[in-house]
């Protein structure tokens, strides 16, 4: 049992806990379909559509109950632009990926010490960022309590 509390199956221990369905491998793909002449196949393009899914991330976007339209690849909307400006105007470090990335992971080596040491499954990242993480019902308590309309929640669990 001591030898096994020692293992480290990473920080994000994905695993389900449950016999149910895991939602994630389930993709919506469409039925194959033939061509009408395999002689007028346009050229394969590594990344580009295809005959049977032309737009999958538009698909993805809808099935998740988003707005095809709205999709990252066609730029900035106009809705959302001023935004986009006015988180940018104090300009955009370079390399600000791979200094968070960095910043990261020595918070996660100072803050994860003793998470490596565990006897049952947990979930390490939510040990790790415990402090940082959001209670949303008492945020939508003090949403409400300053006025602002917040959508209808389920119950808070005991």
């Amino acid at each position: 049992m001591a030898i096994a509390g020692c293992s480290n199956a990473g920080l994000r221990d994905l695993r389900s806990n449950t016999a149910g369905p895991d939602e994630f491998l389930i993709l919506p793909t469409k039925p194959l379909s033939a061509p009408a002449s395999y002689s007028e196949l346009p050229e394969p393009t590594p990344g580009g559509a295809n005959l049977t899914d032309p737009q999958p991330n538009a698909d993805a976007v809808a099935a998740l109950g988003g707005r095809p339209a709205a999709l990252v690849d066609q730029g900035v909307s106009s809705a959302d632009a001023a935004l986009v400006n006015y988180t940018g105007r104090g300009g955009v470090p370079q390399g600000i990926r791979t200094t968070l990335a960095e910043e990261d992971e020595r918070f996660r080596q100072r803050r994860g010490r003793l998470t490596q040491i565990q006897l049952f499954r947990t979930n390490r990242y939510d040990q790790v960022y415990n402090r940082q993480k959001l209670n949303p019902f008492s945020e939508e308590r003090r949403f409400r309590r300053a006025g602002i309309a917040t959508p209808t929640s389920p119950p808070e669990r005991p």
